[in-house]
């Protein structure tokens, strides 16, 4: 549906619409039609003082007799429509000279003229046995009614006559007498043929002020229509393909919710993203040297290929993590050395609870670990002894402190949060969304980007993303290093407790000034 174009459609969909309602009012609907209107029904009572009455003092009928509560009423009957009536197109039957009968209900006639012919031709249609005459009928009800009966005129499109009644009430005495009843068919007329009350033709036609609110509807939809229609075209920095991601696992919540909004936004990419750590990642792109291919790493390459180009993304802060009952939350760097290097067995030595320490480590190949054994041991650790992060494997000294690893950031995690004593690190994001853990402060200082850029922080590192050579500009590789880059990228960086590089005071190292 992106591709269909709905621009035009509303654009014609605009031009038709009032071809169409011109066609219907004037060609369909307004075929033959015939019409009349009420212009005038009022009263003659003397409501107050009558010395200025004259005539109206007495009105009577044709037997002379006074009437008593005289009434005018003044009826137009005209073709609405866009055909002639003719006299033979009256729904009567043939030997009826009446075509239009008008009633008033309560009233009877006193007299009546046919007056203000539209065309002085009309006047030849009202003569002796045209069908022109009054009558003064009690009908089943007991009810008196008077009937003005019309004959079947001719009239062309726009023309029309009227008629005006004088009546005297033969009802119930009550404000305002019945509306008259206008009655008379059209042969092959709309809406069944029937005569309709038209309204006052001055100021703005109403199907005008329909078309013109339809015409306004359909400008003010058009924005919405398109947009709910089609999807929001591509940015035009947009790539297809496929790019595979590696690398590492502290990096991959990033990764996968960056690459998530880049695939929604760019409908055409693709995105296989297999996080097996830092190392793992950038000897997977060596092998492979795949254009289609980025690997993610805590800090540098080392020895490896000149072929992989980094490029510096975001500054990682990591932190260290134990067991909610170890009873510890702030230990020196001397402490955690010597925790990791195995000469603390018990947290009560370090004035926490009394459980045996139990140390869960990352892989040899884990950015994770190489930054921790850097920035914080300046020493390497030693191998794992334990599957379970509780038993040994094999029987070991007691002096021994228990060790195992795991693979990924979510199972040390997962590992330190099931093994009471247990210490382990990960990156900061992580460990925060975990309430099942407890993060420690080194020196006094907690895991915030201030402390790390004012160098009292010593536990982060720069993570790189790593093509095989230099990837093309219009590559799905190159477009998503910039999407990490821009304002969209940057915030999903911030959002999970990182810096972009590019916000740091030196973001060609990105690493912060000491």
């Amino acid at each position: 549906m992106s591709n269909f174009p709905w621009e035009i459609v509303l654009a014609v969909l605009a031009l038709v619409v009032p071809v169409f309602a011109f066609l219907w009012e004037f060609v369909f609907v307004g075929r033959k039609r015939l019409g009349y209107r009420v212009q005038v029904d009022t009263t003659a009572r003397q409501e107050v003082a009558a010395e200025n009455a004259g005539a109206l003092q007495r009105l009577d009928d044709k037997d002379g007799k006074a009437l008593t509560d005289p009434s005018f009423v003044l009826v137009r009957i005209e073709n609405t429509g866009t055909t002639n009536i003719d006299s033979h197109d009256y729904a009567v039957l043939g030997n009826v000279q009446a075509g239009v009968k008008i009633n008033f209900p309560d009233r009877r006639v006193a007299g009546m003229v046919v007056t203000e012919l539209s065309d002085e031709f009309l006047r030849e249609n009202f003569g002796e046995n045209s069908g022109l005459g009054v009558d003064n009928i009690v009908d089943g009800d007991g009810r008196h009614v008077g009937v003005i009966q019309l004959p079947k005129v001719p009239l062309n499109q726009g023309q029309h006559y009227k008629v005006l009644a004088v009546l005297d009430r033969a009802g119930p005495k009550v404000k305002k007498c019945p509306d008259p009843e206008v009655i008379a068919g059209i042969k092959g007329g709309v809406r069944n043929g029937a005569i309709r009350e038209t309204k006052s033709r001055t100021g703005i036609p109403r199907w005008l002020t329909v078309l013109v609110y339809l015409l306004v509807s359909i400008a003010l939809a058009e924005p919405f229509v398109i947009r709910l229609a089609t999807a929001d075209p591509p940015p035009l920095d947009c790539a297809r393909g496929t790019l595979t991601i590696t690398g590492s696992t502290a990096f991959a919540p990033v990764v996968q919710e960056a690459a998530a909004a880049y695939a929604n936004t760019c409908r055409e990419a693709r995105f296989a993203i297999e996080m097996a750590g830092s190392s793992a990642g950038l000897d997977r792109l060596n092998q492979q040297r795949g254009a289609d291919m980025l690997a993610f790493s805590d800090g540098v390459k080392g020895n490896r290929s000149p072929q992989l180009l980094p490029r510096p993304i975001a500054f990682l802060l990591f932190t260290v993590v134990v067991h909610p009952d170890a009873g510890v939350r702030d230990l020196t760097l001397a402490q955690l050395r010597d925790v990791f290097a195995g000469r603390v067995r018990n947290w009560r030595e370090l004035g926490g609870a009394d459980q045996e320490v139990r140390i869960v480590d990352r892989e040899a190949l884990s950015g994770t670990r190489t930054t921790f054994e850097q920035q914080v041991l300046g020493a390497i650790e030693p191998g794992e002894n334990s599957n379970d992060c509780v038993e040994p494997k094999a029987p070991a000294p007691a002096t021994d402190v228990v060790r195992c690893r795991r693979n990924d950031t979510r199972s040390l995690l997962d590992a330190v949060a099931g093994t009471p004593g247990a210490i382990g690190y990960s990156e900061l994001g992580a460990a925060a969304s975990r309430p099942d853990v407890a993060t420690v402060w080194i020196d006094g200082q907690s895991a915030t980007l201030e402390a790390a850029d004012h160098g009292a922080y010593p536990f982060w590192q720069t993570e790189y993303a790593y093509t095989y050579g230099e990837p093309k500009a219009d590559s799905l590789a190159a477009s998503f290093l910039r999407y990490l880059t821009n304002q969209v990228g940057a915030d999903i960086v911030r959002s999970h407790g990182d810096r972009p590089c590019a916000e740091l005071a030196n973001p060609v190292l990105c690493r912060p000034q000491r």
